[in-house]
């Protein structure tokens, strides 16, 4: 067969264009226009290489003969780079959307990198079902780590023993840790979780509260909802609960007439911290106050409060973690957490990782925010 005659570059292209595989390339679109393959990849690649006048006539002709642009995989695998960042959310993907934080978070990550030619790829991996219906595949949390296209991670809020945090440091990426324990392999940005925490409890012991109940975030993976005895205490292995609940014993040490009253939330919802203050209210009436491990279980507690018609603070009060913008909103005393700074300074990191040069592990600071949801309990507090 005759090769294709190549046409004018100023004239409609012409001929057949198609390659033997029947899908048209950026060499057939070239040929049509009789052209360079350098050209017309510029015209997608270094449009500044080109006058407009050329760029919009390889252009159009591309598109009338049905190319559609180099194609991403192939470019990247030329380059070494994807241009993808993953972050790796080790909760159901609804989660980083629902939860305030979480979404304060993620969107000053990608602030500080997507003005570096780098998108994001949220890897979120929601637990297995405890009964699976019969037949459904194996559950691989592991999956999207493993496979995904990306230049390295940046891992939140994993457990210390998640094979999903273990798959993440098998890939030997750029990586970058927020609020865990740290690895040689990655680095790590966190806050000062233990001593939020005990600021918070220490405030409410000044005030004069004695028995202080905790709404605990999640534990460790396998899920539980409810009072924490010493065993499930001790299987903590996400980092920012275990460090908060460490924090707060840390002040109960301190105050020998004082008790603690921890129970776990399965999910970081206003609806699980309703459900829990009410359980635990009903175990221990002699509570006056409850430390929650966020802002959002906070306002379960205070749901939970008005449903009792307890004043709060003056029938019980109740504090925080995050302080998040609705927060003072709600009056609502808690620990602040310079969560934008956090995501900045993690995109930072993965952007130094990424240029290879070593990147220094960040403590940031926390403090508490006294407002209105605490003050000293009532004589003799008690309830039915």
């Amino acid at each position: 067969m005759p090769p294709a005659k190549p046409t004018d570059p100023g004239g409609p292209p012409t001929g057949n264009p198609r390659s033997a595989g029947g899908r048209v390339t950026l060499r057939d679109v070239a040929r049509t226009l009789g052209v360079s393959v350098a050209t017309v990849s510029n015209a997608y690649n270094r449009p500044d290489q080109l006058s407009e006048d050329l760029r919009r006539r390889v252009l159009q002709a591309a598109r009338e003969l049905g190319y559609n642009g180099p194609d991403p995989l192939a470019r990247s695998l030329r380059r070494g780079r994807t241009g993808v960042l993953g972050v790796v959310y080790d909760a159901p993907l609804e989660y980083a959307f629902a939860d305030p934080a979480a979404a304060l978070f993620l969107g000053s990550v990608t602030r500080a990198v997507q003005h570096h030619d780098l998108n994001v790829l949220l890897l979120a991996s929601p637990h297995a079902a405890p009964h699976p219906p019969a037949g459904a595949p194996a559950h691989d949390p592991t999956g999207p780590v493993r496979s995904a296209s990306v230049d390295g991670f940046i891992v939140y809020c994993a457990a210390d023993d998640s094979p999903l945090l273990r798959a993440v440091l098998e890939r030997g990426l750029p990586t970058v840790l927020v609020d865990q324990e740290r690895h040689d392999e990655a680095v790590n940005i966190g806050i000062d979780d233990a001593g939020g925490a005990q600021a918070a409890a220490e405030h409410l012991l000044s005030l004069g509260h004695r028995h202080l109940g905790v709404l605990c975030l999640e534990l460790a993976e396998q899920r539980a909802s409810g009072p924490v005895g010493p065993e499930r205490e001790a299987q903590a292995s996400y980092r920012t609960s275990d460090q908060r609940l460490r924090g707060y014993r840390a002040a109960i040490r301190a105050c020998p007439d004082a008790a603690l009253h921890p129970t776990e939330a399965p999910h970081n919802t206003p609806q699980a911290g309703e459900a829990l203050t009410l359980d635990l209210l009903r175990r221990h009436p002699d509570i006056t106050a409850v430390l929650c491990m966020s802002d959002v279980l906070a306002q379960g507690a205070l749901r939970a409060a008005a449903s009792l018609g307890l004043r709060v603070p003056q029938d019980l009060s109740v504090t925080g973690y995050d302080d998040l913008p609705s927060s003072e909103s709600l009056n609502l005393t808690t620990v602040w957490q310079p969560t934008g700074d956090k995501g900045e300074r993690v995109g930072q990191a993965i952007l130094t990782l990424l240029a290879g040069q070593p990147a220094q592990p960040v403590t940031l600071p926390t403090r508490l925010v006294v407002r209105g949801t605490t003050a000293p309990p009532r004589p003799q507090a008690t309830r039915d």
